[in-house]
């Protein structure tokens, strides 16, 4: 699928639909690519199947408090001041994944923790949007 960018006419942008990968290898060290400090996009199924399967790590929610009232994910935790200090402490070898409403603000708080040297990080593909879609369709949609 290509889909031209704008304000760049002769550049196009190609998409290509991200392969399902079982939670087990999401989480695992061995899985991740050879470049430590990249961000993982995870589709809403793969968030789930990490959430039902136990494995330890953090859900950051990084939208505003008025957001979250309207619509949230089990488990998930608001990033306020508090709480992006206790990350600060944590190990850089912990799974976080950041979620928002559509994905672009959870993909730039992951980017600002990438720089303070975490190494495992995903992003919510599509934000919770994505998830009340393919996930929960009780979670509403705004």
């Amino acid at each position: 699928m290509s889909f031209v960018t704008l304000g760049a006419p002769s550049e196009k942008l190609e998409c290509r639909k991200a392969p399902q990968r079982p939670a087990t290898q999401l989480l695992s060290p061995m899985a991740r690519d050879e470049h430590d400090s990249q961000i993982q996009q995870l589709s809403a199924v793969e968030l789930k199947a990490m959430l039902d399967s136990g494995a330890p790590f953090e859900l950051v929610d990084v939208r505003t408090p008025e957001e979250r009232e309207i619509a949230s994910i089990g488990g998930a935790r608001l990033l306020d001041q508090a709480y992006h200090d206790v990350l600060l402490t944590l190990d850089r070898d912990t799974s976080v994944v950041f979620q928002c409403h559509h994905g672009i603000r959870s993909q730039r708080a992951a980017e600002y923790f990438r720089e303070q040297g975490f190494r495992r990080l995903y992003n919510l593909s599509g934000g919770i949007d994505a998830w009340s879609i393919a996930v929960d369709p009780s979670t509403p949609r705004y």
